[in-house]
């Protein structure tokens, strides 16, 4: 069975932890992730803002290893779309493109309020947090899930990282009902 077709938002793209979480959920054939350049773009210079300490070579690495870490990820041929698509943000309108084109049932974005279930209904979409999202891939394979978690404390080297630092990172980044369901299963 082919798992059913996600576009990550820049916004849940951003923050470290929550994209490798959301990177090894489907790496571990979970869902299909895509994204597109122009949501790296926007992840991107946000980081590059927010973060100017944060050494510009490296995220551009960050930025190859991501395309390496999930295959079929980038969406093209989506831009025809966006003028003619209604978002109450108009420049969200492009990832809504992406997700059409990739014929995705979901949207993972942070920022719900701009994609309201009104706009999104014609195309048979869904927009959900990350913890909405995280939450339903723990009742669906919670061992895969775990086990992502899992790996993100592993590959943690400089600090050196605990199951407990990833998931208190995780719940800083919203997950806070993901969180406690994975601890209280432990």
């Amino acid at each position: 069975m082919m798992p059913f077709v996600v576009i990550y938002d820049a916004s849940v793209l951003y923050p470290s932890t929550l994209r490798d979480l959301l990177l090894r959920v489907a790496q571990a054939g979970l869902v299909q992730a895509r994204w597109t350049e122009e949501i790296l773009d926007e992840m991107f210079a946000a980081l590059k803002r927010d973060r100017p300490e944060l050494d510009p070579v490296r995220l551009d690495r960050t930025r190859v290893l991501m395309g390496m870490a999930v295959r079929d990820w980038k969406v093209t041929g989506y831009e025809p779309l966006v003028d003619a698509l209604k978002l109450p943000d108009p420049d969200d309108r492009h990832v809504l493109a992406a997700a059409i084109r990739a014929r995705a049932q979901v949207i993972v974005t942070s920022n719900l309020r701009h994609f309201p279930a009104a706009d999104l209904d014609a195309w048979d979409i869904e927009a959900k947090s990350p913890d909405d999202f995280v939450r339903d891939q723990v009742s669906l394979d919670r061992p895969a899930v775990y086990a992502a978690v899992h790996q993100i404390a592993d590959s943690w080297r400089n600090p050196p990282g605990s199951v407990d630092d990833v998931l208190d990172r995780l719940e800083r980044n919203g997950l806070a009902v993901t969180v406690a369901e994975l601890r209280a299963g432990r």
